[in-house]
């Protein structure tokens, strides 16, 4: 069965109530593949998460960029997978860079977010990725393996998982990976599955590439057999973040 395209767009700590109203504007505006082709999910700030539900275009869906890892209580600051439930928040990214390395989130704590998030009905954006320091040592794949094995030690069902493979090193950086070395790393992580979880896994478990993502270098990524498609930080805020959702049908029609 073919993985459908998905294309990410995470806001980060981003956008006044203005110029989010102008990012949803635009976005609606924006021609691009029908749903049935690509997959369009938009991650702004928690506190525009109604807003952004309440305006953006039906065939669009919104994720939260963080939650809890078990039900909410005395737990201040923080937002349970619950409560974006009860708003009508279908997804929610997890794991994050940023969030591994700022707050110190390690695999296993991760790997039970993910988990939690799942058992409450949320679909779930997991983010892997390695430093720079751990791709020159030449660590990359024991880096991501170990990641993805503390998600696969607390899930038993992929269905509703989508695997981010951000190089840290690439994240707001300018640096992107060349296609060769994402495909490698997406083919590695695609073997790893296939041997520690499942053939059917594998083979239908989306992984897309985040890591200075744009209009120029999209397409050449989206050729690559195993990149289904991005999780993209600046660029979904402009209007090129269009011409990213497009990426696999223009890399198609030029074949």
């Amino acid at each position: 069965m073919a993985r459908k395209f998905f294309i990410g767009g995470n806001w980060k700590c981003n956008g006044t109530l203005e110029e989010v109203k102008k990012i949803v504007s635009m976005l609606n505006e924006a021609e691009v593949p029908s749903e049935n082709v690509v997959e369009v999910v938009v991650s702004p700030p928690f506190v525009f998460l109604p807003l952004v539900e309440s305006l953006l275009r039906p065939d669009f869906q919104v994720a939260a960029q963080n939650c809890w890892v078990r039900k909410g209580g005395a737990f201040t600051g923080e937002i349970s997978a619950e409560m974006l439930v009860n708003l009508g928040i279908p997804c929610v990214i997890l794991g994050h860079s940023e969030r591994r390395s700022l707050l110190k989130e390690s695999n296993e704590f991760v790997g039970d977010k993910v988990a939690y998030a799942l058992s409450v009905g949320l679909k779930v954006i997991a983010c892997i990725g390695e430093t720079l320091q751990q791709r020159e040592s030449g660590s990359t794949m024991a880096v991501v393996a170990a990641q993805t094995k503390a998600i696969a030690d607390k899930v038993s069902n992929w269905t509703d998982v989508v695997l981010a493979y951000e190089p840290v090193w690439a994240i707001g950086t300018g640096k992107v990976a060349t296609p060769g070395q994402a495909q490698e790393v997406h083919l590695g992580l695609r073997k790893w599955l296939h041997d520690s979880v499942g053939a059917e896994v594998a083979a239908t478990t989306r992984i897309i590439y985040g890591g200075s993502v744009n209009g120029a270098n999209c397409r050449e990524l989206a050729a690559q057999p195993d990149i289904d498609g991005f999780l993209v930080g600046g660029a979904s805020l402009k209007p090129e973040f269009a011409d990213i959702i497009r990426s696999l049908t223009v890399m198609k029609s030029q074949l």
